[in-house]
């Protein structure tokens, strides 16, 4: 799948999780990179900024907090189009309940893991 193909399928995938979801985000930006961190090559996405349960009245005025999608381990670890899609949106709405302030731990209890 080419880079334009995969940010299409990105884009689809983000069209899956619930509008009331997406409504809630304050200030987050979504990018594409091929490859994670060489000392994670597993990695399916990370979010990079300050939860809102850890935002308080001083905050304000950041740049926006991004939530990074790795196309290379999603893309080895799927057989077809619709699976990449299914693990594009569990990847989000993992990334996304980090912005929320939701840990690795609860996730896991929760079945996003």
């Amino acid at each position: 799948m080419t880079r334009a193909e995969f940010e299409d399928a990105v884009g689809d995938a983000l069209d899956l999780v619930p509008p009331e979801l997406m409504d809630q985000l304050d200030n987050v930006v979504f990018f594409v990179e091929d490859e994670p961190p060489e000392d994670d090559p597993e990695l399916l996405g990370v979010y990079d900024g300050v939860p809102l349960t850890e935002r308080d009245l001083t905050w304000g005025g950041q740049l926006p907090d991004r939530i990074t999608i790795f196309s290379g381990p999603l893309q080895r670890m799927c057989s077809d189009r619709e699976e990449l899609l299914e693990e594009i949106a569990v990847t989000v709405v993992h990334e996304i309940a980090h912005h929320f302030g939701i840990d690795d731990e609860a996730l896991h209890e929760l079945g996003w893991g």
